[in-house]
């Protein structure tokens, strides 16, 4: 192919994850819209470059940047817009970009609560075990909840969020009661742990109950919920964050480190893992070799 015919408009729709496959560069962690890589623009030990594989779009985390193929080669070689368009301009078919067909995501279906109860069901209180979870910890803080979905009865640990919805798992499924929003233990106290799920609130009352104890508390139940609690971190002397090590939870990190002085990042407790529970579950494996 001729250079002349190979234009920036063109080269995008050149594959960026068959791109760096070429490379030398290869996935992590592939799910169904992204695939996560080592940066290969710098050194790290945790995937933080994130492919979209519907957008066909790189952004590494780390540096705050991201862009198309033609913007990944200029800087992984320091080359020119044309020395990256002599690189590509003859593996236009084997490299050339197609979208993943992916089914609509059906509406969730309507769960509606049936009753509230003290945690006794032996499946959830195993769940709770092998979750590394004392059973004292999950009583204090959950409940068993009888819920019915799509015609059927289910049963799941439950926590209830600040618009009296719930936030409901077991062993087999993870879902949520309308309304959804972030969960508030309120104590009156100077001292803020935002956590994002919960389980990593649950782990974290099983490492230091008085932390716990002698802090309010939100669970965000997810990070879209991030921007409802931002009005409430102000009022607080310190605000103890502890949010998932993977790009998502990162970048929300950064967002709220660079807007609030009172704020601390407290994910290198658990650096080496995903998430607090992560760690509290490879530390009971440890403790049973």
């Amino acid at each position: 192919m001729n250079l002349n015919n190979l234009s920036c408009k063109s080269a995008r729709n050149i594959c960026i994850v068959k791109t760096l496959a070429k490379l030398g560069h290869f996935p992590t962690r592939t799910t169904e819209k992204e695939a996560w890589f080592l940066s290969p623009l710098r050194s790290e030990t945790q995937a933080s470059f994130s492919v979209s594989l519907i957008k066909n779009l790189w952004f590494d985390f780390g540096l705050g940047t991201g862009g198309n193929t033609i913007d990944l080669i200029m800087l992984m070689k320091s080359w020119s817009v044309r020395e990256t368009l002599e690189f590509l301009k003859n593996d236009m078919s084997s490299l050339s970009f197609s979208p993943p067909n992916i089914e609509p995501i059906s509406k969730e279906p309507e769960i509606s609560i049936l009753d509230v109860q003290i945690i006794h069901l032996k499946a959830l209180i195993d769940y709770l075990h092998s979750r590394n979870i004392p059973y004292e910890i999950g009583r204090k803080y959950c409940t068993q909840v009888w819920y019915r979905c799509r015609g059927k009865r289910f049963f799941a640990l439950g926590l209830e969020n600040y618009k009296r919805g719930w936030e409901l798992r077991n062993k087999y499924f993870k879902t949520s009661s309308r309304p959804k929003t972030f969960s508030f233990f309120e104590r009156q106290s100077k001292q803020l742990i935002i956590t994002e799920g919960m389980f990593d609130f649950l782990s974290l009352a099983t490492i230091d109950e008085d932390l716990v104890q002698n802090s309010d508390c939100i669970i965000l139940n997810s990070l879209a919920f991030l921007e409802r609690i931002k009005m409430l971190i102000p009022k607080y002397e310190k605000a103890l964050l502890y949010l998932d090590n993977d790009p998502a939870g990162k970048k929300a990190a950064g967002s709220l480190l660079n807007q609030f002085q009172n704020v601390t990042d407290c994910s290198n407790s658990y650096c080496d893992y995903i998430d607090l529970n992560e760690k509290l579950k490879a530390e009971k494996s440890l403790t049973l070799k």
